[in-house]
């Protein structure tokens, strides 16, 4: 009977905490919801989306070949092609959609690589504190001094020229900001009475860090994340436009990189420039607004100031 007894209750706390976690997401989908600008920022990313994720069956696979190209070269816009062409005759309005694939996927990554690496160090850094603290955030420092562009730009130089390479300089030099704000969070959790509590009980460093700490500062990290996949976008297209990027894939900063060479600026064929720059910069403002939502809602003492 006990053992019967033990099992319905661990059953019953799996089935309460999973009550719990609906409801909490009940929560913020009422509090995202209040924030109009949160929900065009969702909106559009999720059309961006999904056309970037229907590329293959929207534009098809044939666009990016230079060698089937339909087109004249650097037509302006019109029934045939909606956004004109490049200089190979290539739609620039299935470019534009096979990009998405590209920019999205390194900013996803990038951001993701860049936070993982920014709460790991923030929690470490604020939870052992001491020597160690010290040593970690003088690194810290040391990178938010120096201009991650720049930073990135070397590493892309340096390494092999591809989409990972590109994530990998983007995720490597833009931590920073994630590790202090994560640090600052780690050590006002680590301050309240149960965390005493557990270390009283036998808790050890990682059952404090991984089972108390990281639930309190995962909606902090959540938000960075959104704010950050912006600069990686951003930071992506720059290195791209410099010649640094995958040279085999079309990504957005590859097309203006693409319409510089062909000297769209100077021949005054804006329709070559204009569309993968509008992108980014529209790509970026909703990521921006999604995360300032996710961030009123996680912290209302934000939505409330102002």
């Amino acid at each position: 009977m006990s053992e019967t007894a033990g099992t319905e209750r661990a059953v019953g706390g799996t089935s309460l905490a999973w009550v719990r976690r609906r409801e909490s997401a009940a929560r913020f989908w009422r509090g995202y919801r209040a924030h109009r600008s949160g929900l065009y920022g969702l909106a559009a990313l999720a059309l961006i989306g999904l056309a970037a994720l229907g590329a293959p069956l929207l534009v098809g696979g044939d666009v990016q070949s230079v060698t089937r190209a339909e087109g004249g070269a650097l037509e302006p816009p019109s029934a045939a092609f909606w956004l004109g062409t490049d200089q190979f005759g290539r739609s620039l309005l299935g470019l534009l959609v096979w990009g998405a694939r590209v920019s999205l996927a390194v900013g996803l990554l990038a951001a993701g690589l860049s936070v993982a690496i920014g709460a790991v160090v923030g929690i470490a850094a604020g939870h052992f504190g001491g020597w160690f603290a010290t040593v970690v955030m003088r690194v810290t420092d040391w990178f938010l001094v120096m201009p991650s562009l720049v930073l990135a730009i070397v590493l892309a130089t340096v390494m092999s020229r591809s989409m990972w390479t590109v994530v990998l300089a983007i995720g490597i030099t833009s931590w920073p900001t994630t590790a202090r704000l994560v640090r600052a969070q780690t050590i006002a959790v680590e301050s309240r009475p149960y965390i005493e509590r557990a270390r009283a009980l036998g808790g050890g460093h990682g059952h404090v860090m991984g089972r108390h700490v990281l639930p309190n500062v995962m909606p902090l990290v959540l938000a960075q994340t959104t704010l950050c996949i912006s600069t990686a976008i951003l930071t992506e297209a720059t290195l791209a436009f410099l010649g640094l990027g995958d040279p085999t894939v079309v990504s957005w900063g590859g097309m203006l990189q693409d319409a510089r060479e062909a000297g769209a600026v100077s021949s005054g064929h804006w329709w070559y420039l204009a569309p993968p720059g509008i992108a980014i910069a529209l790509v970026a403002l909703a990521f921006t607004l999604c995360g300032r939502a996710v961030e009123s809602v996680l912290n209302p003492r934000l939505g409330a100031g102002r």
